[in-house]
């Protein structure tokens, strides 16, 4: 299959109708992160350009779309949403930076370049992940979305930031290289390590539309799926793609001994639990309508991705 992004896909793609909205919407994320980011020439130039180096190089901004998504279906204007868009790819990208580190992943290369330990060096990688994630919450904090709303988005980041999510999703998984999961095990560990921060992309959205109850439960059982869907998706890629069309390192799974869902399920299992996630994506959104047609594409997306 073509490589796809979600503002470039086939004509046959379910993504294809959303594909200008999209292309919007990363246009609007990608200025937000600009203004965001202190420039490569204040000091102290060598961190700046390193937290540049980690943001601006790329990627399919997958968080800030389901931020953007996540508004729609209850009809927030993108401009309410900017922050928030901003905000988790910010937390997304001091994540990659610290997994990438050599007493992490040990990884040379990201999105297509090398990663920023490699880059820059080790000291200024961490440092720079560091201020990445502090730099997150003073946008949420700046913003002008009410004190309410601006409390309900930081308190969602940093749930999903912590230790019920991407860093105890990691301790997971550093704790487990070496040896096999159960499906159990392996399922907890990437939904704090992945699906967290997928799930609060979506909630980010909706909140600042005042979601809650049964819309917050629909839309967080959407997320959970989608976030699932990634990882198996992931997984699989891992197995399937090279090096240049993933944009890191492909079969470090194999190489590290870790459980992936191919693993312990055989590919055809891992393909049919991931036709699961699909409909569960496509049921949770049923009653949303056309409000919904975003989150759906970028659901099809997840399942369907070729990088």
């Amino acid at each position: 299959m073509a490589t796809e992004s979600p503002a470039q896909v086939s004509a046959d793609s379910p993504t294809h109708a959303q594909a200008p909205v999209f292309a919007a919407w990363v246009g609007r994320v990608e200025a937000m992160l600009e203004r965001s980011l202190p420039g490569a020439g204040q000091a102290p130039q060598r961190l700046h350009a390193a937290m540049r180096h980690a943001v601006l190089g790329g990627g399919k901004r997958i968080r800030p779309l389901l931020v953007y998504a996540g508004g729609a279906v209850l009809g927030v204007e993108a401009e309410e949403l900017d922050a928030p868009a901003a905000a988790v790819e910010l937390i997304h990208a001091y994540s990659l930076v610290h997994d990438d580190l050599p007493a992490m992943d040990d990884d040379d290369l990201r999105r297509g370049r090398p990663t920023v330990h490699v880059a820059f060096d080790e000291a200024t990688a961490i440092l720079a992940g560091d201020a990445l994630q502090t730099r997150a919450f003073e946008v949420l904090a700046q913003d002008g979305a009410s004190a309410q709303v601006r409390l309900a988005w930081v308190q969602t980041l940093a749930h999903a930031s912590g230790v019920a999510g991407m860093c105890g999703g990691q301790a997971l998984d550093i704790d487990a290289t070496g040896r096999e999961q159960s499906l159990d095990e392996l399922a907890r560990m990437h939904a704090w390590k992945t699906g967290a921060l997928i799930r609060a992309s979506v909630r980010l959205g909706a909140l600042a539309g005042g979601a809650e109850g049964a819309t917050l439960e629909r839309l967080d059982r959407f997320a959970a799926a989608l976030g699932l869907a990634f990882q198996i998706r992931d997984d699989i890629l891992d197995v399937e793609a090279s090096s240049e069309q993933l944009g890191k390192t492909a079969g470090k799974d194999v190489a590290q001994a870790k459980s992936t869902y191919p693993a312990l399920l055989g590919m055809e299992g891992a393909k049919a639990r991931l036709a699961e996630q699909r409909q569960v994506m496509a049921q949770a959104l049923s009653p949303f309508g056309a409000d919904a047609d975003a989150l759906r594409a970028l659901g099809e997306l997840a399942v369907l991705r070729s990088h």
